[in-house]
């Protein structure tokens, strides 16, 4: 966006805004994912000891960390997205951002499973009040041949959120218990919420607020948007395709720290005492430095891949995806299967740069394909499939398959989880040939 003339790509004026304030803003933004993530994913690090103190099973853990906060966040992002295309977006984000750090704050009171599960019914609630609308944000601060790195800068709060969170909670569980770690991961995320609600400007004008809202009652409705995306052949390949690495990501993600405690509880136990930490604190920080950093990397790599070879070669923005799905398979199973717990965290640094690639690149595609007017809407509907498909049922899939090995099998609690993440791993050939499939179609939509 020029600093010196407003843009009407989205059918509306959009504020002229400086450099500075702009760089301000993605930063913000990214902080606000940092916290999304943080509150969204403490709770990986803190299976084991809420499972031993709540008596839990494998499953369980599964639908709390999964769908329980999959559903209201699916279900209430599109909602929220339709009124983000009218509405004031820094508004809808502070708002959420209060409620998600407050519920995050009350799982660290939760006494039972029931419990717990409202709580984090209620994070996801207030979560979905996030993403769409900061899409929509990002597409009116950034021009669109820098989309891709943009959008891929803001998704590196997934994984930099995750490092936080795992981190942060394994420490703190270590040295006050779980329940501590929730709080303190929730409350600094009301007090970010003024600062957003503050600071971050919304970039159409207040008269041109009041126009798009009187333009969105007579304009298209998500109907209409369902039905324009619908006839989008690249947009439900790569959301579905997202979906499957989703479903891997976001099943592995709560029982990654058990699988390390389960079949390398000796040698974590030996590493966390070289650095005076227990074992919940040590894997806590292990596994969020290299998830964090080496997903971060991931995400601006592949965002900056997109854009270069996307300018010449559209096929480049579901290309370099579908080549990191691919190559994570044989990645992610060694590190399973190898004897040694410091080698295969060192490979999971590995996997996590494959595994954030598609970022930017997947998302930059829907805003592009998507018509103006209907962007933070499109996003919505991908994030739908995303999270019900990957965050709602990864978790209780991984789940349910460890339980069955473990039990099912008579083959100890150890092997089940190390079988249900390889086998679950092997999804990702569906995503492979999604993304391939994507490639006849989506240099003509997105020049379109």
């Amino acid at each position: 966006m020029s600093e010196q003339t407003a843009t009407t790509e989205q059918g509306h004026t959009i504020k002229p805004v400086t450099a500075g304030y702009r760089s301000y803003a993605m930063g913000l933004l990214l902080v606000i994912y940092i916290m999304n993530f943080v509150d969204r994913q403490v709770i990986n690090i803190l299976a084991e000891p809420i499972k031993n103190e709540l008596g839990l099973l494998d499953w369980q853990l599964g639908a709390m960390s999964g769908l329980a906060f999959a559903v209201f966040y699916t279900l209430l992002g599109l909602p929220i997205a339709r009124y983000a295309e009218r509405g004031n977006r820094p508004r809808i984000i502070a708002v959420a951002l209060a409620l998600w750090s407050g519920f995050t704050a009350l799982c660290g009171l939760a006494q039972n499973f029931v419990q717990l599960v409202l709580f984090r019914i209620g994070v996801g609630i207030g979560e979905a009040g996030c993403t769409p609308p900061a899409h929509s944000l990002i597409t009116d601060y950034v021009p669109k041949e820098k989309r891709a790195s943009a959008l891929a800068f803001y998704s590196m709060g997934t994984p930099l959120g995750s490092l936080v969170g795992m981190a942060l909670g394994g420490v703190i569980a270590d040295a006050y218990g779980w329940r501590w770690a929730f709080i303190v991961c929730g409350l600094p995320g009301i007090v970010l919420a003024i600062v957003v609600m503050l600071t971050l400007v919304e970039p159409r004008v207040k008269q041109v607020l009041d126009d798009v809202k009187r333009v969105a009652a007579k304009g298209p409705t998500f109907k209409d948007a369902l039905k324009v995306l619908t006839h989008k052949r690249t947009f439900w390949l790569i959301a579905f395709a997202a979906a499957i690495k989703a479903f891997i990501g976001y099943g592995h993600a709560p029982f990654t720290a058990s699988f390390f405690l389960r079949n390398h509880a000796e040698e974590v136990a030996t590493l966390a005492a070289q650095f005076g930490l227990q074992s919940q604190g040590f894997l806590g920080i292990a596994l969020g430095v290299v998830g964090g950093l080496a997903g971060a990397l991931g995400a601006f790599v592949g965002g900056m891949i997109a854009d270069k070879y996307g300018a010449k070669d559209l096929r480049a923005y579901v290309s370099v995806p579908a080549v990191a799905a691919l190559v994570t398979i044989p990645v992610y199973c060694f590190a399973m299967t190898v004897d040694s717990a410091a080698i295969a965290i060192g490979v999971l640094a590995i996997n996590a740069i494959l595994g954030t690639l598609w970022y930017g690149p997947v998302y930059a595609t829907a805003q592009s394909i998507a018509p103006p007017n209907m962007r933070a809407t499109a996003s919505a509907i991908m994030l739908f499939v995303i999270n019900l498909v990957g965050l709602g049922l990864g978790p209780l899939a991984v789940g349910i398959l460890s339980d069955y090995v473990a039990i099912g099998l008579d083959m100890g609690k150890a092997e089940g989880v190390r079988w249900a993440l390889i086998i679950s791993v092997l999804a990702n050939i569906g995503a492979v040939a999604m993304f391939w499939m994507a490639r006849k179609s989506i240099r003509e939509e997105m020049e379109g």
